[in-house]
C-alpha cells in the first residue's frame, strides 16, 4: 500500500522518450513505482484517477529573479502558478550578498534597475538579517516555501562587498580584490551556491544608469572567481553578454569552460541589431563542444515580448510632456484624464522627448507594436502576422499609429496592453527558436520570472512551451510534447547537477503536474500591485494544473495553492537518492 498512486494518466517522464499511460506510486517524498500500462494494480492511501490528463515531473526554471522576492512569497509566484518546482535565482549578475549595511540600498537600486523590479517593494519586503553569502542562504532557507529555489552569487554584489565605490564604478580589480573575491566565491560555493553569475551587456544598468559592476572585468578577474568554480568542484558561469560583442567574447568563455572544467551558460537573443548574430555564436559553441569545452547557451521560448499600456513601464507617450503631467496622479483621476478626448489630442500632438536610442526604439517601433489579442485559442498570440502590425493596420485605417496605440491602450477602462515583441522576432516569427530548441547544446531558459516587473510578463515559459509549440502554433512547424518537456524538466535540472529531480523515475523526487492538456491556457496578463508597499507587477496565471506535487506534497489543485509549504532551498548539485 503506497502513500499515493496517481491512475491512468499519459505519462511524459522528462527523459524525451515517447509518452505512455500508466500508474506511479508515490512514498514519502520519492516516486517509488512507474507502471507502464497499468499493469502491477498499485493500491494507495489515496488514490487519484488521473486518465486524460498529462502528468509530467515538476518544471524547473533555471534563469529567475526572485532573489529579494524569496523573502516575502512563499509561493514564488508567477513560476508556481505554472508547473515550476523548482527555480534558480542569482541571475545576470545581480543578487543581495554578501553585503554590508552600508550598501543594500545600493543594491536595491542596482536591481531595481536592471530588473525593473520595484524599489519600494524591496526596500519594504526585504528583511536584512545577512551580511555573508552563507548568511543569506541560511536567512531564505528559514523561511517557508511552497517550491524549491537555488541561488548564485552575483558580480555584482560581490564586487560592491569587496572594492566598494571602486567596484560600483567598475575600476580594475587590484590582486587582493581578485584574491578575496575567489575566496567569497568558493565561500559561497560550499554553502551551496549552484553558480556564479555576471552581466557584460550595457542594456543592464543601475537605477542611476550606470552600467552594473563586472561590464568590464578583465579576464583575470573573470578567471580568478572560475578558479572558484574549479576548486569546488561544482557551479555554473552564467552570463548575460552584449549580443553583438558574444563572437569575440566566446574566446574567453571557451578558455575559462577548458581551464576550470565547469559549464559556461551564455544567454543568448536574436536582435533587431543583429539578427543572424546567433548563428555565429551557435557555430562558435558546436567548436567549442567539439573540443571538450562545455560552453551552452540559454534561449527563451519566445520573443522577449514587452507589454505596453497606460500603467506599465514603457508605452508609446511616456516621452509625451502631456501624460507626464498625468503619470504621478491617482490612477483613478489619470484615467478619467486620459479619456477626455482633448487630453488625447494633446498627447498625440506632442513631440516626444528623446528618451535614449534603446527606450526610443521600445516606445516608437509602430512596426513592430501590435495589439495584444486573443487569437483561436483564447490565448494571446506570441507570434502575430507581421502584417497586422499597429503601423500596417493604421495605414489601412487612414489613421496614425499613435491614434491605433491610445485607443488600444484605452479599452478595458484604459487597462489596454500593446505587444512588442522586442527580442527574437526580426523575421516576424519564431522558426530560428525552434531550431535553438531542437538544438543539443542550447538549453530552455530567460524566463526573467520576478523581474521586469513593469514591462515583460515571461514567466509563464513553462505554460507557453506547453500551450504554443506542443499544440496550438499554426504559422510553423510545432514541437514534440516529449521534448518540450524534457527541456523544462530533466535537461534544465542537470544543468546545475540536480539529479533527484525532472524525471518520473523511481528513486527520484516526486515533484510532479498533473494538466489538462487540452484544457492548458492563460488568464489575461494584467497589471496587478500586490507586491509590497502597493509594488507594481504584470502577472498572467495559468488554467490546467489540476495537481503540483512537490517532494510527494501537494501545493496545487485545480490551480489554487493547498497552502502546503514542501520547498526547500537547494544547495549545490543533488544526488538521485
Amino acid at each position: 500500500m503506497h502513500d499515493l498512486v496517481l491512475k491512468g494518466g499519459f505519462i511524459v517522464d522528462g527523459s524525451g522518450a515517447p509518452g505512455f499511460e500508466g500508474d506511479i506510486a508515490i512514498d514519502g517524498a520519492r516516486i517509488s513505482v512507474v507502471d507502464p500500462g497499468g499493469k502491477l494494480g498499485l493500491q494507495g492511501l489515496r488514490e487519484i484517477d488521473v486518465r486524460g490528463k498529462l502528468v509530467t515531473p515538476g518544471f524547473v526554471d533555471i534563469h529567475t529573479h526572485y532573489d529579494a522576492q524569496v523573502s516575502w512569497d512563499p509561493y514564488l509566484t508567477p513560476s508556481s502558478w505554472h508547473g515550476c518546482t523548482t527555480v534558480v535565482m542569482g541571475n545576470c549578475g545581480v543578487g543581495f550578498a554578501p553585503v554590508k549595511a552600508d550598501r543594500r540600498a545600493w543594491l536595491v537600486e542596482l536591481m531595481e534597475g536592471v530588473e525593473d523590479i520595484p524599489g519600494s517593494a524591496m526596500t519594504e519586503g526585504i528583511t536584512w538579517n545577512w551580511e555573508s553569502f552563507p548568511d543569506y542562504l541560511n536567512a531564505i532557507a528559514a523561511q517557508p516555501h511552497a517550491i524549491d529555489f537555488g541561488c548564485q552569487v552575483t558580480h555584482g554584489a560581490l564586487r560592491g562587498y569587496v572594492m566598494g565605490d571602486r567596484g560600483a564604478k567598475n575600476e580594475d580589480a587590484t590582486e587582493e580584490d581578485k584574491a578575496e573575491m575567489y575566496r567569497l566565491t568558493l565561500e559561497a560555493l560550499r554553502a551551496g551556491a549552484l553558480g556564479f553569475s555576471t552581466s557584460r551587456t550595457m542594456l543592464h544598468k543601475s537605477k542611476s544608469g550606470e552600467p552594473v559592476p563586472g561590464t568590464f572585468a578583465k579576464e583575470d578577474e573573470i578567471f580568478a572567481i572560475g578558479a572558484a568554480l574549479k576548486d569546488a568542484g561544482h557551479g555554473v558561469f552564467q552570463l548575460a553578454a552584449e549580443h553583438l560583442d558574444a563572437p569575440r567574447e566566446l574566446t574567453w568563455m571557451r578558455a575559462l569552460a577548458a581551464q576550470t572544467g565547469r559549464t559556461v551558460s551564455l544567454n543568448l537573443n536574436q536582435t533587431p541589431w543583429g539578427p543572424d548574430v546567433w548563428r555565429e555564436v551557435i557555430g562558435i559553441v558546436e567548436a567549442a563542444q567539439a573540443a571538450g569545452e562545455n560552453v551552452l547557451v540559454q534561449v527563451p521560448g519566445r520573443s522577449i515580448g514587452v507589454l505596453l499600456g497606460f500603467r506599465t513601464t514603457a508605452h508609446p507617450f511616456v516621452a509625451s510632456k502631456t501624460f507626464q503631467g498625468l503619470a504621478d496622479l491617482p490612477w483613478e483621476v489619470q484615467r478619467e484624464k486620459l479619456q477626455d478626448a482633448s487630453i488625447r489630442a494633446q498627447i498625440l500632438a506632442d513631440e516626444p522627448m528623446d528618451l535614449g536610442p534603446f527606450a526610443n526604439f521600445v516606445t516608437r517601433a509602430f512596426a513592430q507594436m501590435f495589439l495584444f489579442e486573443r487569437g483561436s485559442t483564447g490565448i494571446e498570440d506570441y507570434e502575430p502576422d507581421p502584417e497586422t502590425s499597429l503601423e500596417k493596420r493604421a495605414r489601412a485605417a487612414g489613421v496614425s499609429p499613435g491614434e491605433l496605440a491610445y485607443d488600444a491602450m484605452l479599452a478595458d477602462g484604459a487597462e489596454g496592453l500593446l505587444y512588442l515583441p522586442l527580442f527574437n522576432y526580426a523575421y516576424g516569427d519564431l522558426d530560428f527558436l525552434r531550431t535553438l530548441h531542437l538544438h543539443a547544446h542550447t538549453r530552455l531558459g530567460l524566463s526573467d520570472a520576478g523581474a521586469h516587473c513593469g514591462a515583460i510578463c515571461d514567466g509563464g515559459m513553462p505554460t507557453f512551451m506547453l500551450t504554443h509549440w506542443t499544440r496550438d502554433r499554426k504559422r510553423g512547424p510545432k514541437m514534440a510534447l516529449e521534448r518540450v518537456v524534457f527541456r523544462q524538466s530533466r535537461e534544465a535540472a542537470m544543468l546545475y547537477g540536480l539529479a533527484d529531480r525532472g524525471l518520473l523515475a523511481p528513486g527520484l523526487r516526486a515533484d510532479i503536474n498533473v494538466i489538462d492538456y487540452d484544457g492548458l491556457s492563460f488568464d489575461r496578463a494584467e497589471v496587478a500591485f500586490d507586491f509590497p508597499a502597493g509594488g507594481r507587477r504584470l502577472v498572467q496565471r495559468a488554467r490546467g494544473y489540476r495537481h503540483t506535487f512537490v517532494a510527494g506534497i501537494e501545493i496545487v489543485t485545480d490551480d489554487s495553492f493547498t497552502g502546503a509549504m514542501p520547498g526547500k532551498l537547494v544547495r549545490g548539485p543533488q544526488n538521485p537518492q
